[in-house]
This record gives C-alpha cells, structure tokens and sequence, in this order.
C-alpha cells in the first residue's frame, strides 16, 4: 500500500499526516509514506490534489468531499472533535486505512 501525501511548498500541515500515519501502520510491511511538494496548478490536477496536504492511498483521496477540484491552497479537515483542522485526525486516518484494506 502506497501512503502518499501532498503539499504545497513550506506548508506547516504536511507533517501532521505523515506523523499519523507512522504511528498508525508502524511495524507493517508492504507500506510506503512519501511527500510531492506540489507547485503548479498543472501538476496539482495530474497528482489529485485537493488542498493541502492531501492524502493519497494507492492514488485515491479518501476523504473527496473536501475539496471539489485541484487546489494550490491550505485544505481544512474535520476533527474527531468538530472544529475544522489542518490534517485529517488519527481516527479518520485509521478508518480510511482499514476501508483501503488495512487490517487493524
């Protein structure tokens, strides 16, 4: 399974997902994390990228309903919580791994 999460240039929410998700499949073969800084509309549309940081699993978002189309702009995200933040939150990570078809 390919983890991949894109980003704009300097954005302070790229790390977020990245830490999440080494927490959540650490210890796991077969997994790959990776960041594509990601600078022109171009290349945002050819990636999927719908904000960022976006996440990619095996190439697909799993959270679409986040942004309508390719974005160079800041993606918001909702908390376990309610209030909107900047990366998604480790439980919506988790779901959307075991809905890829990653075991708990």
């Amino acid at each position: 399974m390919e983890l991949t999460v894109l980003a704009v240039p300097g954005c302070p929410n790229a790390p977020v997902p990245e830490q999440r998700l080494a927490e959540l499949v650490a210890g796991r073969p077969g997994l790959r994390i990776s960041r594509h800084v990601v600078d022109s509309d171009q290349d945002a549309a050819r990636r999927g990228m719908h904000g960022s940081p976006t996440l990619l699993i095996d190439g697909s978002d799993p959270f679409p309903a986040a942004a309508a189309g390719a974005v160079l702009a800041c993606r918001l995200y909702p908390s376990d919580g309610g209030r909107l933040e900047g990366a998604p939150s480790v439980g919506a990570l988790r779901q959307a791994l075991e809905q890829a078809g990653l075991p708990d």
